[in-house]
């Protein structure tokens, strides 16, 4: 099978989807003339120019204006430049977005997707660098979706690019480059299917995004030990699939949860407060959280690196709910 990038991947989901929607249009800021900040839409340069073109800087107005085309029976793609800045344009999309199907009674379909980079990269610091998807878990309305390979972001960008609800799709800025096996064919994900990346039987790990790469690599550091974790991807946190989870934390019966947003209040606490209600007489310790350290990312990479989890951290749970 051929390798492509993830951000190929999900250029190729939009054109294909586009080519079969004449409803489907694209816009952003700097995605037509430059292909997107970390490039995800260079494949779609020079193609549907009229379906495809820059905004200003203008969060709110952006937003608000997917909302009244979505209305009208088109079904706009936002990019967030960074998800950080979803906040400037909060107001269209916790008041309006999330509400408005329910508010009229399910009388009209609102076909939107909106999506774009989170998470860290290089010293990009406390406003470039925030994993903020919990906020949308919270807010009923929107459905959440969080790839972690080209693979997947090719098939769940399609899958949401069919759905009558608003879908918003977060990609981790480390992973743009990431190479990966992606079928040249057609193909969807289901909304709300989790994926057992790695099979184990001593404990589960949830996880999601440039997470789920950490703990598998945690994974193969734990097999030298002769410790066997099952890494499991959500891929979409609304709806997210407790079945898959509920079943392998009574396989193994210990669970881990970790992910990238702050650890206080994090999605994590969601997964851990469903497991211990659904599953708790199958767990032999208590349930271990890793996230970030709860203060704004630090720009200096040393510190970067200090507030962010990553495989060690861990291995240090592991080992911990196994001891």
């Amino acid at each position: 099978m051929r390798e492509i990038t993830f951000a190929e991947a999900l250029g190729e989901a939009i054109l294909e989807e586009m080519e079969k929607d004449p409803a489907i249009f694209t816009y952003g800021e700097d995605i037509a003339r430059q292909g997107g900040i970390f490039g995800a839409y260079k494949s779609l340069l020079g193609k549907f120019p009229d379906r495809i073109f820059d905004t200003p800087i203008s969060e709110e107005v952006i937003y608000g204006s997917a909302l009244g085309a979505a209305l009208v029976g088109m079904r706009p793609i936002v990019e967030f430049h960074f998800a950080d800045f979803l906040f400037t344009g909060i107001q269209s999309i916790t008041l309006q977005i999330e509400k408005i199907r329910y508010m009229t009674g399910g009388q009209g379909k609102l076909r939107l997707l909106l999506r774009g980079p989170d998470g860290i990269s290089n010293s990009a610091a406390a406003q470039h660098s925030e994993c903020i998807e919990t906020i949308f878990m919270h807010v009923p309305g929107i459905k959440v979706v969080i790839p972690s390979t080209p693979y997947d972001v090719k098939g769940l960008i399609k899958k949401a690019l069919q759905e009558d609800d608003p879908v918003i799709c977060f990609e981790h800025k480390m992973l743009y480059r990431m190479r990966g096996p992606v079928p040249e064919e057609d193909y969807t994900i289901p909304l709300g299917i989790a994926e057992v990346k790695r099979e184990g039987n001593d404990v589960t790990v949830v996880t999601i995004s440039r997470m789920v790469h950490e703990s598998l690599k945690a994974a193969e550091e734990l097999k030298k030990e002769g410790m066997s974790a099952e890494i499991i991807d959500l891929r979409t946190l609304v709806p997210w699939d407790r079945k898959t989870v509920i079943e392998s934390v009574k396989k193994t019966n210990h669970l881990i949860v970790a992910h990238e947003t702050w650890k206080r209040a994090g999605w994590g606490a969601e997964i851990t407060s469903v497991v211990q209600e659904e599953a708790f007489d199958y767990l032999d310790a208590p349930i271990i959280r890793v996230g970030a350290k709860n203060v704004p990312m630090p720009f200096a990479a040393n510190l970067q690196d200090f507030v962010t989890p990553n495989y060690k951290d861990v291995i240090t749970a592991v080992k911990q709910i196994l001891r």
